[in-house]
């Protein structure tokens, strides 16, 4: 009985993967295909991915269909997922995807580090922190994002949404 379920899961994890790559297709598909630079056009990462998550949700469905997961751990205290840490990393994803276009990407992707790491920390057991530790990941979160935020910017010409019109924030 439990190896159905398993094989059951791991078919509707394949099938998870197959229609986000769909959905990605999809979006890729309306995307104007018009060339860029080096003859590339916008839409040409997005069909990558799309194309590469086809294929791995392919190779998926068949291994989980010809006999499971090949090479898997036993799990022997069959642990369950720490939802309250997927909650803080997805409410980083939305946060950052919600305020970019307001507070500017630096900000909105250190809020999105500072979310995240929240979750990852009180995944592994790690204590949640008091306020040293918000701070010290807000820290962090602007050392990471605004020399991306520069390098995209000021380096490449790509045009990401900042706080302010100077294009240094």
């Amino acid at each position: 009985m439990r190896a159905v379920i398993k094989v059951r899961q791991q078919t509707a994890l394949a099938l998870g993967v197959l229609l986000i790559a769909l959905g990605l297709a999809a979006g890729a598909w309306v995307i104007p295909s018009e060339a860029g630079y080096a003859g590339v056009g916008p839409d040409f990462l997005p069909w990558v991915v799309s194309l590469a998550l086809l294929l791995c949700g392919g190779f998926l469905l068949w291994e989980s269909r010809t006999g499971g997961f090949r090479d898997l751990d036993a799990d022997e205290d069959e642990s369950l997922p720490y939802w309250l840490g997927f909650v803080w990393m997805s409410a980083g994803l939305l946060v950052n995807g919600a305020l970019i276009t307001t507070i500017g990407f630096i900000f909105s992707c250190t809020l999105c580090f500072v979310l995240a790491s929240r979750g990852v920390r009180m995944s592994q057991g790690q204590p949640a922190g008091g306020a040293r530790s918000w701070l010290l990941d807000a820290v962090v979160g602007v050392l990471i994002s605004a020399p991306v935020y520069w390098m995209f910017t000021k380096f490449l010409a790509i045009s990401l949404p900042g706080l302010t019109q100077s294009g240094w924030l």
